[in-house]
């Protein structure tokens, strides 16, 4: 009988280790699946806020461009208006 009993607490010390084992598993896919939802999120508002910029800074040039050819001036360049320390 104290064999039987040993191979039966063996056996449920490795079912109880996989169980273990499993939750683990299930508790990190969940933590990698709230990382994701929330990666996601932050893309998204990344993508909303570029391209917002995007569409000011087309707005900036082509009031810059407006100006230069109302005033005569010179056509906007960054590399020319720049200070002399750069």
């Amino acid at each position: 009988m104290n064999q039987s009993n040993a191979q039966n607490d063996a056996s449920t010390g490795q079912h109880d280790l996989q169980t273990q084992h499993v939750i683990d598993l299930q508790m990190s896919m969940a933590h990698l699946e709230l990382t994701v939802e929330r990666l996601d999120e932050v893309i998204a508002r990344q993508d909303k806020d570029i391209q917002t910029l995007q569409r000011q800074l087309q707005l900036i040039y082509k009031q810059v461009e407006s100006q230069d050819t109302e005033g005569g001036g010179a056509p906007f360049d960054v590399m020319a208006d720049r200070p002399p320390h750069y």
